[in-house]
């Protein structure tokens, strides 16, 4: 069985409607969940829930039984940082880092897959990182 954390891109694909590639997600997530558990973590969940009143709204989309809430693991901070040193060096005006590199660091440290709609920054800083993508 093999995990797949699921991009806050995706998670928002599933609760919108309207999205261009909410067939594409919903069919993706499906295929995971055969494969294996569906993972979120904190700053996935925050940047998922943006369009609800309250975190039970969030809840009755997202029930435990769909999706395994981790936290984010001590190892992972430590890799986000060094992506973000990475990223820093290579020109970039953030001061903080970004919430990518918290969701791409918790799943190469836990070994999930990753499935999310925008590789590109978790190739270029994750370069291990097995990721589904269009």
């Amino acid at each position: 069985m093999r995990s797949t954390l699921i991009d806050s891109n995706v998670l928002i694909d599933l609760f919108d409607d309207g999205s261009e590639w909410q067939g594409w997600s919903d069919a993706m997530v499906a295929t995971c969940r055969n494969r294996g558990p569906i993972v979120i973590n904190p700053v996935i969940l925050a940047e998922g829930s943006l369009g609800f009143d309250s975190y039970e709204a969030v809840n009755q989309h997202l029930p435990e039984d769909f999706v395994v809430r981790e936290p984010l693991p001590w190892e992972a901070a430590f890799l986000a940082a060094r992506a973000f040193l990475i990223y820093r060096h290579e020109g970039g005006q953030r001061r903080s880092p970004l919430p990518d590199f918290y969701i791409g660091a918790h799943a190469a440290v836990a070994g999930h897959t990753l499935l999310t709609l925008d590789p590109r920054r978790y190739r270029h800083y994750f370069p291990k990182l097995r990721i589904v993508s269009p």
